[in-house]
């Protein structure tokens, strides 16, 4: 039996948001379908050259009050990075929160518009401690 990993669905409430914010992580969309019949929006969105990895935005056009405030049931993404410091910096700089510094030089997590938990992890070894990240205290839930 094969097995081939496909995406990631994650349900959000703003689209432009969230597609934004995944932008800020340097993520594009790859690939989309508008579903008039249906009422929904498909958008993937992949790092490049990991293009065959996406996240799948389901948006559905008239509303999705069935999805929670704090979509912790999902889990999180994953993505690794070439200086967690300076993405974190990046994301802080466009209005962001770091929920979980990269106290150690390795992980963070932040939140999207819809409470979507995404960790980041330093590629390779953990950098070397650094202010302001590794005094600073975590931030809400991630």
């Amino acid at each position: 039996m094969s097995l081939k990993y496909l995406h990631t669905m994650v349900r959000v409430k703003d689209l432009e948001k969230t597609m934004a914010f995944f932008n800020l992580l340097g993520l594009k969309e790859t690939k989309r379908r508008d579903d008039e019949g249906g009422r929904f929006s498909l958008i993937f969105m992949a790092a490049e050259g990991d293009e065959d990895c996406p996240v799948e935005l389901t948006y559905n056009w008239d509303g999705d009050e069935g999805l929670p405030s704090d979509s912790r049931h999902f889990g999180h993404l994953a993505y690794e990075t070439d200086d967690i410091y300076a993405l974190c910096q990046h994301l802080m700089d466009n209005g962001i929160t770091i929920n979980r510094p990269p106290r150690d030089g390795n992980m963070a997590f932040v939140r999207s518009p819809d409470n979507i938990s995404v960790e980041l992890l330093q590629k390779g070894e953990a950098l070397a401690p650094a202010e302001p990240w590794a005094s600073m205290q975590n931030t809400g839930h991630w």
